[in-house]
């Protein structure tokens, strides 16, 4: 009777390690497999070397997909401003709330249009083009005095521009001429948070030239070839070792972060951006693959970069163009 009583009171326990054998098994499985991965239903931050700093927006890693958190202060009783950028390989338009302080929020903007360079060359679908574009800027508020027009230093080499220019003369706005060294510290003044000015730089790749930019007492520029240096028949290698060795006057103290805006990055970043983000950080230049030539060159430019400043965090800002940089350099 003892026996059977000691049975009866291990038979249970017995039986339920006999069921959790298998189930712990599959769990098991399931976990070394990968098919059961906390990680790869929760977002797992790892906070790279900046992020603990408290005084800066951080650059954070989320699975494979890097976030850069920071939030622009807003502009109090601000005034719409405008201006249209005539680039070598288009037009881009900005339409842009800033106050007195200098804090600026995008109204609207408009990348890539084209009038001269898609056969729209003669002067009257120019002038008619420019009237469709200064009409939009009205529409939105924006007062006849404060719309400008830049022509960038990459489109100045174009002639087709003189066009352009010479339009818009006739309407009475004032042109602006921007040299490739004016254009990277404008570049600057509006992609670079105050918060970064000790230890990053500034990026601006176009299809003419490419601009580099940093804050060592003043603001210093370099100039280097742009995404269309093929059709100047410069080969990769000579354009890698020209632009490696411009970014690498970059001070070590200011490698840390790079803000990069221009064509190719627009084009790299719509690839991993996340919803409506204001920052998308950059894949590392060997994660980008295209048959698109200038998209292959501009990255060779990128490569160059980080090469030369070891710099891992590329962050691109979708709202900032160097001509808003101009807007805030207006009084």
């Amino acid at each position: 009777m003892e026996e059977k009583s000691i049975w009866a009171q291990l038979r249970w326990p017995i039986k339920a390690i006999i069921i959790a054998i298998p189930i712990i098994g599959i769990g098991y499985w399931a976990f070394d497999s990968g098919k059961f991965d906390a990680a790869s239903h929760k977002n797992e931050s790892v906070t790279d070397s900046i992020a603990n700093r408290t005084d800066t927006p951080a650059a954070k890693t989320t699975d494979d997909k890097r976030t850069f958190n920071y939030s622009p202060e807003k502009p109090v009783n601000g005034e719409y401003k405008g201006v249209v950028e005539v680039g070598a390989s288009g037009f881009n338009s900005f339409v842009v709330n800033i106050d007195k302080e200098k804090n600026w929020e995008i109204i609207s903007k408009d990348f890539g249009k084209s009038f001269v360079y898609e056969g729209m060359a003669n002067t009257a679908d120019i002038r008619t083009g420019l009237k469709d574009y200064i009409g939009a800027m009205f529409d939105k508020g924006v007062k006849s005095r404060n719309i400008h027009f830049v022509i960038s230093s990459g489109a100045q080499k174009e002639p087709k521009t003189a066009l352009i220019s010479s339009e818009l003369k006739k309407m009475g706005y004032v042109v602006n001429l921007v040299t490739a060294e004016q254009e990277g510290k404008l570049a600057l003044k509006c992609v670079l948070p105050k918060s970064y000015y000790d230890n990053s730089f500034v990026v601006d790749i176009g299809s003419g030239n490419t601009k580099i930019s940093w804050i060592s007492g003043d603001v210093k520029s370099a100039e280097a070839p742009g995404a269309k240096y093929y059709e100047k028949d410069l080969k990769d290698d000579a354009v890698y070792a020209e632009v490696k060795a411009t970014a690498e006057k970059i001070p070590a103290t200011k490698r840390e972060v790079c803000f990069i805006i221009g064509g190719v990055p627009y084009e790299l970043a719509k690839q991993t951006r996340n919803g409506e983000e204001r920052f998308t950080v950059l894949n590392d230049p060997e994660k980008y693959s295209t048959d698109k030539v200038k998209i292959k060159s501009g990255v060779n430019i990128y490569k160059a970069i980080k090469d030369a400043t070891n710099c891992d965090t590329f962050v691109f800002d979708w709202d900032a163009n160097f001509t808003i940089g101009f807007l805030l350099s207006v009084k």
